[in-house]
């Protein structure tokens, strides 16, 4: 028996389109990590990119549990001496709502140069247009 081994064929690639509106926000994002890693095909293999793209729309609407959103904080530092920030996910769904679900999606893909590979296939946008209307996206039900 030979293992099967993919290969990184970028012209086989499909796009997918997720509406986000009134959905979990750690739901959507388990789900729109196994298609960008290539999870849900029978030719998947860890350190190939064999995942498709994913496009998201109605980030603005996304849904969070209980008090997350004035109890979740999201911290990035500058570098420099208290150059801590910090900042509620009520307040990042007013001005990046597309910020969270990438948040939430890159911290489910592997911790590895392979991740930043595959986080460029996610598109999200806060409202319903989108600029890939040629790509003829799949709408996918989550």
């Amino acid at each position: 028996m030979k293992t099967f081994m993919a290969k990184f064929e970028p012209e086989k690639r499909k796009w997918y389109l997720i509406d986000a509106k009134g959905k979990t926000l750690g739901r959507i994002a388990t789900q729109i990590a196994n298609i960008l890693r290539g999870k849900n095909k029978p030719t998947f293999t860890p350190h190939v990119d064999t995942g498709d793209f994913v496009v998201v729309i109605n980030a603005k609407h996304v849904k969070l549990t209980g008090k997350k959103w004035d109890q979740k904080v999201y911290y990035r530092h500058s570098g420099y001496m208290g150059g801590l920030k910090a900042i509620t996910a009520a307040k990042m769904r007013e001005e990046f709502p597309e910020r969270l679900i990438i948040h939430a999606v890159k911290g489910m893909l592997p911790k590895n140069r392979l991740s930043n590979r595959l986080i460029t296939k996610l598109k999200v946008y806060p409202e319903d247009d989108h600029p890939h209307e040629a790509q003829k996206p799949i709408k996918l039900e989550v």
